[in-house]
């Protein structure tokens, strides 16, 4: 009996001693990150003689640390997104204000209102000028800020692929020696280390952890890409896409960046959209994939309209029998870029067939590259000057036999051309009037009086060598030949000053309608926008900010699911230091409680001993 007694209080004393040194270690790291509070379950000893400890135990809900990832991964992509809209939307600046893009654009109407009421005011033809440099010193401003704030998504992109692929490494390792642990206490550090690291990385992207048999961890993407296996890891890979089209040269035209993971095998599957949909990587892929090249194509259009609405003459072929008539004087006036739209209806839905004019053998176009995304699009050769009409017939028939095998175009007796064919409901050809970035003729009210680059080409939308209006916004300059000598403005070839030309383009910015691309998104994307330079400008100004003020209010909602679900696993995880040294005492207490039974028991012992 003495001897179950002294067995039985030694049992105690090493099962307390083990718990309060579990008890002093959870305070000790309460509040390091990562860090996982431990319990210790005792058991009966041995026969049922006293007690002894089983193991250290984690304690947690996974269902809060699985809450936890999964806000932490979609507070990173919210917080991503709002910085990055957020610094669009200030480029673009507060609609109405004199410093945002439209009221650049609402200075020069009023400077050419201003010049066409007093056309012979030297002066008043200089700020005209002058207005008109100050926008499109703005317009090539915002275009290189976006330009650099790409640069920067891509560089976090890499930089956060970087760090996952250190992570994914490690976690890796770490499987392996906690399926290799055999002391609970070590077992539950590297489990801590793990899982923190898992958690870092859902901030970058989403993954779902499993747990084996063995007590290590795979990863897995939503689209089923095993990441971790185990002691092996996927490496993530991100790289810039090329052009989808052979038009599309300049680098303006790259889709953006692709993620892919090669599997330890060497096997490489592209991560889309389905593969990461939230963390800071999934951002980085979606802003410089969409939201950046969307804003960029909206600046892009922009100052393509604006040229093009001085520029251009929008003549729509005369209804006649089965088809659409074009003159040839019309024809003959085509340069590269222009386009000839051919409305088309083919059971009730109405589509559009896009030839665009080209020095070069006919071949498909990008739809994105021109008016509207949804087209079918190909180009067509201008034939050699002096051209006849039948030549142009035949160029546009060869180009349409290509993306629209049953129109066609015929030469008539009369000069002029004939397009025609089933559905054919509208033909609408869109001309450059000025020859070249010098052409002032008086003869027309058109003028070139923006040009693109310092070297001042004619903006033609020209798909020959790249596509002109890719990156255009970049490029966007004022004549400098105007700046030179703004005299064309408003005065003919003999002196003699006239409102005509400013009244034009007066109107053309702020009365006269333009069709804007599709690819932009503004107007919706499934057909061409048609709306004037001004309100154009306003609505994009408009959507810039929409789209920041989603993202604010969608971060917001995120950062208070973020913390509540901190604050839950928290609670589950977190050490509580009342109730860590309430544990503390109550161990302390049967401690000594113990170790006065042994005591007990040792003075026994002596004096059975010494009797």
């Amino acid at each position: 009996m003495l001897t179950r007694a002294f067995d039985t209080a030694t049992a105690g004393l090493k099962a307390t001693q083990f718990a309060m040194g579990s008890v002093s270690r959870n305070i000790a790291n309460a509040g390091v990150a990562g860090y996982v509070k431990r319990t210790v379950t005792t058991v009966s000893g041995p026969g049922n003689a006293g007690v002894a400890t089983s193991e250290i135990a984690r304690s947690f809900e996974m269902s809060a640390l699985t809450q936890m990832r999964l806000e932490t991964s979609r507070a990173a992509f919210a917080s991503a997104e709002l910085a990055l809209s957020s610094q669009i939307d200030k480029l673009f600046g507060a609609p109405g204000q004199s410093t945002s893009l439209d009221g650049r654009l609402n200075a020069l109407t009023q400077a050419c209102q201003g010049l066409a009421s007093n056309p012979g005011s030297a002066p008043v033809r200089r700020s005209t000028v002058g207005a008109a440099c100050v926008l499109a010193d703005q317009v090539r401003s915002i275009a290189d800020s976006m330009e650099s704030f790409r640069k920067g998504v891509d560089g976090r992109l890499a930089s956060d692929v970087s760090v996952a692929n250190g992570l994914l490494t490690s976690i890796a390792s770490l499987n392996v020696k906690v399926a290799t642990a055999t002391d609970t206490s070590s077992r539950a550090d590297l489990l801590d280390r793990r899982d923190h690291q898992i958690t870092q990385l859902a901030s970058l992207l989403d993954v779902t952890p499993s747990t084996l048999a063995d007590g290590s961890a795979s990863l897995m993407t939503p689209s089923g890409v095993l990441l971790v296996d185990r002691g092996t890891a996927a490496r993530l890979a991100v790289a810039a896409r090329g052009s989808d089209t052979a038009i599309a040269a300049s680098p303006q035209t790259r889709l953006g960046n692709r993620l892919t993971a090669v599997l330890p095998g060497g096997s490489e599957i592209e991560l889309d959209q389905r593969g990461v949909r939230s963390g800071s990587i999934a951002a980085a892929l979606d802003l410089g994939n969409r939201a950046l090249p969307r804003a960029q194509r909206r600046l892009d259009d922009l100052a393509f309209g604006l040229s093009q609405s001085l520029t251009d003459k929008r003549v729509s072929a005369k209804a006649s029998g089965t088809g659409f008539e074009l003159t040839a004087s019309d024809l003959t006036d085509l340069k590269p870029g222009n386009s000839i739209v051919i409305s088309i209806e083919t059971a009730g839905a109405r589509s559009n067939v896009i030839l665009v004019a080209s020095a070069q053998a006919s071949r498909a176009v990008d739809p994105s590259l021109t008016i509207d995304s949804n087209a079918r699009a190909q180009t067509f050769r201008i034939p050699t000057a002096p051209a006849s009409t039948q030549d142009f017939a035949s160029s546009i028939t060869a180009a349409l036999g290509m993306v629209a095998p049953g129109l066609a175009a015929t030469s008539n007796a009369d000069g002029t051309v004939l397009v025609s064919g089933a559905g054919v409901r509208s033909v609408v050809a869109t001309i450059t009037q000025p020859t070249s970035a010098r052409d002032f003729s008086a003869s027309r009210l058109q003028l070139p009086l923006f040009v693109d680059g310092a070297a001042g080409t004619l903006i033609t939308g020209s798909l020959d060598d790249g596509a002109q209006r890719l990156g255009l916004a970049r490029r966007l300059a004022v004549n400098p030949l105007l700046i030179e000598n703004p005299s064309p403005l408003a005065v003919r070839s003999d002196g003699t000053p006239d409102p005509a030309r400013m009244g034009f383009v007066f109107d053309a910015l702020t009365k006269s309608t333009q069709t804007f691309s599709s690819a932009s998104g503004i107007g919706g994307t499934s057909a061409p926008h048609e709306t004037t330079i001004v309100s154009f400008a306003q609505d994009v100004i408009a959507a810039e900010g929409d789209a920041a003020t989603r993202a604010k209010t969608g971060d917001e909602r995120q950062r208070v699911a973020l913390a509540a679900a901190q604050g839950a696993y928290s609670r589950s995880a977190g050490v509580n230091l009342d109730e860590e040294m309430s544990r503390l005492i109550t161990l302390q207490t049967a401690y000594a409680a113990n170790a006065r039974v042994l005591t007990a028991a040792r003075e026994m012992l002596d004096t059975l001993l010494r009797s």
